[in-house]
């Protein structure tokens, strides 16, 4: 064992090692995550090959060691010179220090590339290459049909005074909006309304989470070493930007055990969520489509891992019923194993249309992550049956997203002479009828 190392610590790093050995063999020859593992599995099994080694080899250098310690007390009990002896102790105290530092870097070598590869997709989960190649579960609602030429998000907000995106751009760079008046208002009943219906219909607790994250937080739920280059990172004081509220909230019980009675744990927060999207350019880049800081409400679970799938179905249905409330026609898409993110087992996309757009825009990701970040972060329960304690699964869930489903609100519900009306509805849900 590793000097400084538990004995709990390297039981729990040859066990993922097994485990990432048995799922590489189970998965074998199935598609693997597009955004997921670019290395080789080879390469965790070799140094986790050559860390037992040596390992080994440090464990016999020790008791080699201790042998010679011994003599030496030995030969100076009866006044022999023991001069031999000590140089041969002082040889193999060099050695063994030079081993237990390469014992340090191949340890730092394995949990990296530990880290570096992907949750493995549920058998469920459709076979694919990218996001063509995703599953429509089931849509809801009828696309909007206009007597008139409908406006953009973008022409309505202009006209309207909702947000400024030239001022957001002057205070903080492009992709931070400016929202004003009717729109900041709008904004924030939304995220008020969405937080509400969650809690008073489906049992949620409401958090209010920090949005400056550890770096160990982050690497719980997967964000890191994968995606570091989208993060924003505080570098003075090394503390990452949320991302989403999924990263603080789901670190809420990182090395904690709960009773299985307290499962399941059901929170929503909300957060302004800071990414720095590189690489995002064009079309999508317009008005809301695509931010470096938006608003959303997330529901994360915490759940035995026999009931994981079946609240993964119903994170999507709770996800859905505030968008039959607001009106808006969706779509559910089941992501095929190409699309599938880098902490997900299996998930689920809810996209809204967008009439000004004339296209699909994801507002909702439900995913369950099975054991993936609760093995990362250590979030255990303890068993009823047998008091034994055992990985939880974790889940969540957009609920929903702000920016397009603002789009989508603003151009579904335009009138021809480039006002809003909302449905009763809709108006009901967020407490505005119109915007003029």
């Amino acid at each position: 064992m590793l000097k400084g190392m538990t004995q709990e610590n390297e039981i729990n790093r040859l066990v993922i090692v097994s485990i990432l050995l048995y799922r590489y063999r189970y998965c074998k020859g199935k598609q693997p995550h597009n955004e997921g593992y670019e290395g080789s599995i080879s390469d965790v099994s070799n140094i986790d090959s050559q860390y037992r080694n040596l390992t080994k080899t440090l464990e016999d250098n020790r008791a080699e060691k201790n042998l010679v310690s011994k003599k030496v007390a030995i030969q100076k009990r009866v006044g022999q010179n023991a001069d031999d002896k000590i140089a041969e102790m002082k040889k193999l105290g060099d050695i063994i220090k030079s081993l237990e530092l390469e014992l340090v870097d191949l340890k730092s070598q394995l949990s990296l590339k530990l880290e570096e590869i992907p949750n493995i997709p549920h058998s469920s989960v459709p076979q694919g290459k990218n996001e063509k190649e995703n599953v429509v579960i089931r849509e809801w609602g009828n696309k909007a049909v206009f007597n008139f030429k409908e406006k953009t998000h973008q022409e309505l907000g202009k006209n309207l005074k909702l947000f400024d995106f030239e001022r957001g751009s002057k205070i903080s760079g492009s992709g931070f909006p400016l929202y004003t008046g009717k729109g900041a208002q709008l904004e924030r009943r939304l995220i008020n309304s969405m937080i509400d219906h969650h809690v008073n219909n489906y049992d949620f607790k409401e958090m209010f989470p920090p949005v400056l994250i550890l770096e160990e937080s982050m690497r719980t739920t997967g964000q890191l070493p994968k995606f570091k280059e989208d993060m924003y990172l505080s570098d003075l004081d090394q503390l990452y930007l949320a991302p989403t509220a999924e990263v603080p909230i789901t670190n809420i019980h990182r090395d904690e055990i709960i009773l299985e009675n307290n499962l399941p744990i059901n929170y929503v927060a909300y957060s302004p969520c800071f990414r720095r999207e590189s690489g995002s350019y064009g079309k999508d880049s317009r008005g809301l489509l695509r931010l470096h800081q938006f608003n959303k409400v997330e529901m994360v679970k915490f759940v035995k891992p026999e009931e994981s799938y079946e609240d993964l179905e119903q994170l999507v249905l709770q996800a859905e019923s505030i968008l039959q409330k607001l009106g808006i026609t969706y779509r559910v898409v089941e992501l095929c194993t190409g699309d599938l993110g880098f902490s997900a087992a299996k998930c689920y996309d809810i996209e809204i249309w967008s009439p000004g757009e004339e296209q699909w825009l994801e507002v909702s990701s439900c995913s369950n992550f099975e054991d993936f970040q609760s093995r990362r972060g250590k979030i255990r329960y303890r068993s009823n049956s047998d008091k034994k304690v055992r990985l939880l699964h974790t889940l969540n869930g957009s609920g929903l997203a702000t920016p397009r489903l603002m789009v989508a609100l603003l151009e579904t519900y335009q009138i021809e002479d480039g006002g809003i009306i909302f449905s009763d509805s809709a108006s009901d849900f967020i407490g505005m009828k119109e915007i003029r």
